[in-house]
């Protein structure tokens, strides 16, 4: 479930989601919300995203993240034209 506070994270994990992913959070919320997630629902996994870039990743990364997703790798990716004719 996409969460954008940790109230709606918390609220996601409590109705079963399995996975809860922190979207556009500041590294410094992101922690604070998984904190609480994961101390009330050890066994949901903790996805961050949103924002983050090679040169911030380490910002994102904590113990109580489990996944985290960076959108610049296919927002960037050049398209490839081509067409098969039989």
């Amino acid at each position: 479930v996409e969460c954008s506070n940790a109230a709606e994270a918390l609220a996601a994990a409590g109705a079963g989601a399995d996975i809860v992913l922190l979207d556009n959070f500041t590294p410094q919320e992101l922690h604070a919300a998984a904190a609480q997630v994961k101390a009330a629902h050890p066994r949901v996994t903790v996805e961050a995203s949103g924002g983050v870039v090679l040169g911030t990743l380490h910002q994102f990364l904590g113990p109580h993240i489990d996944v985290v997703s960076m959108g610049c790798l296919t927002h960037s990716a050049p398209a490839l034209d081509f067409a098969l004719r039989v």
